[in-house]
């Protein structure tokens, strides 16, 4: 028979695996949006190229620095 503190743990890890899942995708749509536009803006106006690429490559960084302050909150939550 479960207890119900383990059944919380349970679903305590369950929990955080959907919220990892969550922040996984969530930063895989965002970085994915991000380099269809640079694409985008660099086949429109070439000559801005430089400052795009730039941009773009700051924006990806700080989505995958949300992802990974997620996923550490998560799975700090499953600990509790």
């Amino acid at each position: 028979m479960l207890n119900l503190a383990e059944a919380g743990l349970n679903y305590a890890h369950l929990s955080a695996g959907f919220g990892v899942g969550l922040a996984i995708i969530g930063a895989g749509v965002g970085i994915g949006r991000i380099g269809a536009s640079q694409a985008e803006g660099v086949a429109r106006q070439p000559e801005a190229a430089k400052d795009i690429r730039g941009g773009s490559l700051i924006l990806a960084a700080l989505i995958e620095g949300v992802a990974l302050f997620g996923i550490v909150v998560t799975l700090l939550l499953s600990g509790k």
